[in-house]
């Protein structure tokens, strides 16, 4: 990406912002939350809900996965205003990263300070089953991609972003303080796992052996979303709460056929604990 592009890219970023600005009304977000497949039911729980579709957005791209809403939605949640993206942009779709990552600089622009990401993902730890949440305590980038590559605009973060503590730790011991009060339907009480993401391009998803390397490699769980985000909100100085819902075991020669019916199927079941999660954390932020 040359100069030229860079400008333009923090203008797009400018004008996307001040659309959404336009439609804010009463409302003044710090706190953004990302809601990956399947999980997208709790931006219908917003009260006195304001509704951006995506491609009402300025330089916005189109969400293109199904069970995506493709939509901000803006009001309160637990007392707190908040935007809240149903439905994310992939690199997979054939975005570009920066592209895939522009509504992180979008949401900083108006004004958020804490970021929430939530994605389904398969569980390569063996001590993890299907409908666990995993908080997400680090990543491996394995997208082969980085949404920093190319010039640097200072306005948008610094050259050199740290990465030591791209999950925030006080929010991940919140996180795990919190899920101990959390019930699901059933009654049953909320295991909050813990580990390292690891993050492909997809959208195939991993083979026997592929998913047998990134185990080794230090991976618990395995998507193909979110490690651009957290590169983009790191660089922009925002705070990141990260949680991966397990909807299938990806485990060497043990892997399974899957499909996205099945991710979305299994976040589903998972919803209640989930929902129950992200609402006393944001209540507590």
């Amino acid at each position: 990406m040359n100069q030229v592009n860079t400008t333009m890219y923090a203008g797009n970023i400018e004008e996307a912002a001040a659309y959404i600005t336009s439609k804010l009304g009463k409302y003044s977000p710090k706190i953004g939350l990302v809601l990956g497949s399947g999980l997208g039911d709790l931006g219908d729980q917003i009260e006195d809900a304001v509704y951006i579709p995506y491609d009402e957005v300025p330089h916005f791209p189109k969400s293109t996965v199904e069970g995506h809403a493709g939509r901000f939605v803006i009001g309160q949640l637990e007392g707190k205003d908040v935007i809240i993206m149903q439905g994310r942009f992939h690199y997979y779709e054939g975005y570009d990263m920066r592209t895939v990552v522009m509504p992180v600089y979008v949401m900083k622009r108006l004004g958020i300070q804490t970021l929430v990401l939530t994605n389904a993902a398969g569980g390569m730890n063996r001590a993890f089953k299907a409908g666990d949440l995993m908080l997400i305590s680090d990543h491996i980038n394995m997208t082969g991609a980085n949404p920093l590559i190319g010039p640097n605009d200072p306005k948008l973060g610094v050259r050199f972003p740290d990465m030591s503590a791209a999950y925030d730790p006080e929010y991940r011991i919140l996180a795990k303080e919190l899920a101990k009060d959390i019930h699901g339907e059933d009654g049953s009480v909320l295991e909050l796992q813990e580990g390292v993401y690891c993050g492909i391009s997809g959208p195939t998803y991993s083979t026997p052996k592929e998913s047998t390397m990134f185990a080794l490699l230090g991976g618990d769980a395995i998507g193909m979303s979110t490690v651009g985000e957290v590169i983009a909100a790191s660089h922009a100085g925002l705070r990141v709460l990260g949680i991966s819902c397990i909807t299938d075991m990806a485990i060497g020669e043990e892997l399974e056929p899957l499909t996205h019916e099945q991710v979305v199927a299994v976040a589903n079941r998972t919803k209640p604990k989930f929902i129950g999660l992200i609402r006393a954390f944001v209540s507590r932020v």
